[in-house]
């Protein structure tokens, strides 16, 4: 997943473009708010970090009142076939469920499956290609019908019509439909638009999958909120997203893109059939600012409970924050790692010592702190999976010893490796970075500066960030610009291996737009990991393979890790049972958040 739909996968908004921080250390985050006794503050927050990874004041929810998000972006579509941000998948929970979603829980733990709709997971068979569920009794849409078999699978069937709702993750169809043979409902030509025979309904409470072939993580697909129900008579095609249909505790009361949102109890929904969501408030209220500073005076003066991008504090109120309110502040991992990437088709990166060269001769601490510093930043990042991945290894994995000998670069290494390539004088090259993210412009710099020392002499060249599908997501345009070096960053649409490297690092899925394996990675080592994957049911052997296939992708130096990415985000003082999860990639879990005080 990318920020803001960058290279598409899962897509969270970062809040409008910040000014780079100076670099943030532990030492520098002190001062502010003072605790009681009780370990949170005086102004009833609860403690630095005390949401992060474990609940925060869950006893303290009470029934009511209204939730105040603000954002300073606004969904990229609320539909939830064609949402693609974190935070839209985070939020969507709120009016719409799915068979199965992550665990309510904080941590790891948040990105496990648990029943939702179905009455348990899925009955799987015929070796890992046939799933099965059953309906709770008692689920209902927002006018009181009840939700069917043939709901679930109409919203699914969705996911085909591209033309129309193009924007939202695609796994469910290239699993269950791998030839694009079926053409969506819009085009179905069955009477009942439920043509897709991948998915049978026997009856109004079963639904079964039928997959052409096995795949491990299919049941994580159907956790993404592209596998919520849609009822076909409430089906506005591409408007959907303005006014979809609830079939959770909440419903649009009403919607003005990119100004406000506002969600009302919807009381057909029944809390005994819903194991997952405790319906807290009574309204939930969403402010979206054009101007990201203005967000944080908002959530800093108390007007609102919470950042619904979360993405991090700008710097300018991180800076107060940190400062006057660190009792208000978490700081989680947020599950991307930000890197260059050097694609094998722009010489000299065809040569794997060239490569090297730029791994060794780049300072990590400066681009550590072009990132934000230790805290706003991130911890260095010594390899290419994220700590939410099942097989990550954190910074114990560090084959270039980028957080050790060579933290701050090592000029021999490097020349070493320019010697090795061809190029003992080094040479020229281009780093292409987005325009509208001054960090990865200043990360860009920062490479630039370790580099020329070596005698590579890298040029900047900023483009449209908006555009980057067809700019660095075309291999032919990346070879004709001579982009050698590609600034970018990735997280996981579901932690594991296959939701967060497929794209990046899979041959099959170098494409002529859109492309995300810029490396042009062609290792058939690593396309051969990723089929075993997909066919083993075992987490421990899932987990093995996963660490396997990081080990290629590094042993192959396509790619030089700056940070295993962290935030600072502010939890509201009148916030109640507040915790962060690796299921929405270290975001505070909405569904379930409460107010202490509902005046």
């Amino acid at each position: 997943m990318t920020t803001q739909r960058t290279s598409g996968r899962r897509k969270q908004a970062l809040a409008a473009a910040a000014a780079v921080a100076a670099l943030l250390t532990t030492a520098a985050c002190g001062g502010g708010g003072g605790t009681d006794d009780n370990g949170g503050s005086k102004n009833g927050a609860a403690g630095f970090d005390a949401a992060n990874n474990k609940v925060a004041q869950a006893s303290l929810a009470k029934k009511g009142g209204t939730l105040k998000f603000g954002g300073a972006q606004d969904a990229d579509s609320w539909d939830t076939t064609r949402g693609y941000y974190g935070f839209m998948w985070n939020f969507a929970r709120y009016y719409s469920r799915q068979l199965v979603t992550g665990k309510t829980e904080p941590g790891k733990a948040g990105a496990e499956v648990t029943p939702d709709l179905a009455t348990g997971l899925a009955k799987v068979t015929d070796a890992g290609k046939t799933y099965t569920y059953t309906l709770r009794d008692g689920v209902k849409w927002e006018d009181g019908k009840a939700i069917t078999s043939k709901d679930v699978k109409y919203g699914i069937e969705r996911v085909w019509a591209q033309d129309v709702l193009s924007g939202g993750p695609v796994y469910l169809k290239d699993v269950l439909d791998p030839k694009g043979a079926y053409q969506g409902p819009y085009k179905d030509t069955s009477k009942d638009k439920l043509g897709l025979k991948a998915i049978d309904t026997p009856d109004d409470k079963t639904i079964v999958f039928h997959l052409p072939e096995a795949n491990s993580d299919f049941e994580e697909m159907l956790a993404l909120v592209s596998a919520s129900p849609v009822r076909q008579d409430m089906d506005t095609k591409s408007k959907y997203g303005l006014h979809p249909f609830s079939s959770g505790p909440y419903k649009f009361e009403s919607y003005a893109p990119g100004k406000d949102l506002t969600l009302v109890r919807n009381t057909s929904w029944d809390q005994a059939s819903d194991p997952i969501r405790k319906a807290y408030p009574d309204k939930i209220s969403v402010k979206f600012f054009s101007n990201a500073n203005d967000l944080d005076q908002r959530l800093i003066s108390g007007d609102l409970d919470l950042d619904i991008n979360q993405t991090g504090m700008s710097p300018q109120g991180r800076t107060t924050a940190l400062k006057q309110h660190k009792d208000n502040l978490d700081n989680p991992v947020s599950g991307y790692v930000r890197y260059a990437v050097f694609p094998q088709s722009v010489k000299p990166f065809d040569n794997i010592e060239c490569r090297k060269a730029v791994i060794y001769g780049a300072d990590h601490v400066s681009l550590q702190t072009a990132r934000g510093g230790p805290v706003a930043g991130g911890d260095i990042g010594t390899n290419m999976l994220p700590p939410s991945v099942a097989g990550a290894e954190g910074q114990s994995y560090d084959p270039y010893e980028l957080n050790g000998a060579n933290k701050s670069g090592n000029e021999a290494k490097a020349k070493e490796a320019l010697k090795a390539c061809g190029k003992p004088n080094g040479f020229s090259t281009t780093i292409a970075v987005r325009n509208n993210k001054p960090v990865e412009v200043a990360t860009a710099q920062s490479l630039q500066a370790s580099l020329k020392k070596i005698g590579i002499t890298a040029e900047i060249d900023q483009y449209d960030g908006s555009q980057t599908t067809g700019i660095i997501g075309s291999p032919a345009n990346v070879a004709k610009k001579g982009y050698g070096i590609i600034i970018m960053g990735w997280g996981p649409d579901f932690p594991s291996v296959q939701g967060f490297g497929l794209p990046l690092w899979d041959s099959k899925y170098i494409l002529d737009s859109g492309n995300s394996n810029y490396a042009l990675i062609k290792d058939k080592a690593i396309d051969g990991l990723f089929d075993q994957y997909v066919t083993t049911l075992d987490d421990a052997g899932k987990t093995k393979i996963s660490t396997e296939i990081n080990h290629k992708v590094m042993e192959g130096a396509y790619y030089l890790p700056f940070v295993f990415e962290k935030f600072i985000n502010w939890r509201g003082s009148n916030l109640a049972n507040v915790y962060t999860t690796d299921g929405y990639s270290g975001m505070y879990d909405f569904v379930n958040l409460g107010l202490k005080s509902t005046k």
